[in-house]
């Protein structure tokens, strides 16, 4: 066991950061300039000649049927992965360029499976912010919606979390994550399917908080339901790995065949 741990120690990562990069302020801009990316071991790219340009503030959707390659495109933003072909730029720096402690201010990803770390309410918020003060909390969980639940514990940000955060819903635990995503206002938020355990009042007022609160935040929302991203400033539909459509709902429903293919099949199913 102690050589197997040692391999994984001795092991040089395949990304790695540029040591001499300079602290930089990045703004909300993110740029993809002909990106493809296909995952080790794969023959077939998850990504294929992605461009496009968002604008700091901007709120933007992604929606597309399972495995278009919403997730892939999302986690090459906070440099989990570097693409295969092309360029990806937050704050119109070349990510290769980027020191980390730079990129982790910037960018917060909040998964879809809530992972909340035994201990306590506190200690997960400062995951998104190490010198997070009570104010920080309060303001995170209001924005989150899961005030209601935080201040009814007699012990308030101090209340445990016991493993595997067993002690905590599927909604509550989407919410302390989202929570923890704001603490540090983040100049990029992106929400992996984030609210799929929320009810749609719940869901509502978390957009509505993000807007208000978060106003100079670029927000990249990825989502199942279109009504998660409805009113989001445009709206990227991916099919098989290319971006197919790119814009507002109402102009999508025009121009994008696959956007109306999943709006009317949701939409019916609504009806339902």
């Amino acid at each position: 066991s102690l050589r197997r741990i040692k391999e994984i120690l001795d092991t040089t990562p395949d990304l790695t950061y540029a040591q001499d990069a300079p602290d930089r302020d990045l703004n909300g801009n993110v740029s993809f300039k002909n990106v493809s990316f296909t995952y080790p071991g794969d023959t077939k790219p998850a990504l294929k000649n992605v461009s496009f340009d968002i604008e700091a503030g901007e709120m933007i959707g992604i929606v597309g049927a399972t495995g278009s390659g919403k997730t892939t495109l999302a986690q090459l933003i906070p440099r989990l992965y570097d693409p295969t072909e092309g360029v990806v730029a937050v704050g119109g720096v070349d990510l290769k360029a980027v020191n980390e402690k730079s990129l982790r201010a910037a960018v917060s990803f909040v998964l879809q499976k809530a992972i909340l770390f035994s201990g306590t309410i506190a200690a997960n918020l400062r995951q998104g912010k190490k010198d997070a003060n009570e104010k920080d909390f309060q303001k995170a969980v209001e924005i989150a919606q899961a005030a209601e639940f935080v201040n009814r514990y007699e012990d308030n940000f101090d209340h445990i979390v016991e493993e595997r955060s067993a002690n905590f819903s599927g909604g509550q635990k989407q919410r302390l994550s989202i929570a923890r995503g704001v603490v540090g206002s983040p100049k990029i938020l992106i929400l992996d399917d984030s609210t799929s355990a929320l009810d749609a009042r719940s869901e509502k007022l978390v957009q509505e908080a993000l807007d208000q609160e978060l106003k100079g935040t670029t927000t990249i929302v990825i989502a199942e339901k279109i009504s998660s991203v409805i009113h989001a400033n445009r709206i990227l539909v991916m099919d098989e790995g290319k971006v197919v459509g790119i814009g507002a709902h109402h102009e999508l429903l025009e121009t994008s065949p696959v956007y109306a293919e999943i709006y009317q099949t949701q939409k019916a199913k609504g009806a339902e």
